[in-house]
């Protein structure tokens, strides 16, 4: 029994969910997602009273996942498939965004045109390319906010970022996620 998968998604007002064929298809303000879930689950967009669900929602439309059998696989696509289409709907009609923070002397970043251009101590200026869809801004030179609608890219987008230059153990420099802790170890000279 899948507790997650046998939730329904609600559909907030002004959000769109249409299935055809395999093909999941989200529309809202913030703009469009579509994704192809896997055979072994049905996607079902119906009224609330269909699915049982007493909460009042303002369009009273949900939509369930349901597994064909009780095999391995189907179990373990039946929560990712709800998940990923719940974010597809928080994605369109809230969007995401991950904020990260440049920590060092000199250290700063910047945007110039579709590029990221980070200073964080190396000979060269590194540059990272945004992806389309993303809305990568700086607000300052130490601080780096990324929005979207799509929760996959635009974590994975943070996490690329974070890698060019992960803060290191002993100052703490570089490039971390907004509220992180970064543990520091004592350095040789502590007794």
């Amino acid at each position: 029994m899948s507790r997650i998968g046998n939730k329904p998604v609600l559909i907030p007002a002004g959000v769109k969910v249409d299935v055809t064929q395999r093909e999941v298809t989200v529309e809202g303000k913030l703009g469009k997602l579509v994704w192809s879930h896997r055979p072994e689950v049905d996607v079902i967009v119906n009224n609330r009273e269909d699915s049982g669900d007493r909460q009042d929602s303002i369009e009273g439309l949900c939509v369930t996942v349901k597994r064909h059998d009780d095999n391995r696989g189907s179990r373990a696509l039946h929560g990712l498939t709800r998940s990923l289409i719940q974010n597809m709907v928080i994605g369109v009609s809230q969007g995401y965004e991950k904020r990260l923070e440049i920590h060092g002397v000199g250290y700063l970043g910047a945007i110039q045109g579709d590029t990221l251009q980070l200073r964080v101590g190396f000979a060269n200026e590194l540059q990272k390319k945004i992806p389309a869809g993303l809305e990568v801004t700086c607000p300052d030179q130490t601080h780096v906010v990324i929005k979207g609608t799509d929760k996959q890219k635009v974590g994975q987008f943070a996490a690329e970022v974070r890698a060019l230059r992960k803060p290191e153990p002993y100052k703490g420099k570089g490039i971390r996620y907004e509220g992180e802790h970064v543990r520091q170890k004592a350095g040789k000279t502590a007794k």
